[in-house]
């Protein structure tokens, strides 16, 4: 199964065909994946509780991962995967413009992207604030 979770799909056969979702949950052993806002079914949920009200909710429905493709993120088509050794890893390529479709492998990856996006640490200047305040006051 070449679909994983978080990617984006787009649906190509049946009664939501041609919409796009992101895939939200995977069972590779009944070849299913859930898509977000695709093949939605109603069901009537009971009050478990005496503060709880019963209603009706939409759930996504699982469908197969043979009715979806793989929306790449550069190009912005459905592309059948492609695989290919990056920096000795098999990653998921798109075989039209040759983006890796593995979030974990664009750009380095993702534990040196992680150490990268640390907040700067906040430095106090209190006493410029109080100069200012002092001279604003004396105009």
């Amino acid at each position: 199964m070449n679909v994983k979770l978080n990617d984006n799909v787009l649906v190509i056969t049946g009664k939501y065909a041609g919409k796009r979702g992101k895939v939200i949950a995977t069972s590779p052993k009944n070849g299913t994946v859930v898509v977000e806002g695709i093949n939605l079914h109603r069901k009537a949920k009971k009050a478990r509780k005496a503060n709880e009200v019963s209603q009706i909710v939409d759930i996504e429905a699982p469908i197969d991962a043979s009715n979806v493709m793989v929306v790449c993120g550069g190009c912005d088509k459905a592309v059948r995967i492609k695989h290919s050794v990056v920096d000795g890893k098999k990653v998921r390529v798109c075989p039209k413009c040759g983006a890796v479709l593995d979030k974990a492998y664009v750009k380095g990856g993702s534990k040196s992207a992680a150490k990268k996006e640390e907040p700067k640490k906040r430095v106090r200047k209190r006493a410029k604030k109080e100069e200012t305040a002092e001279s604003g006051k004396a105009e």
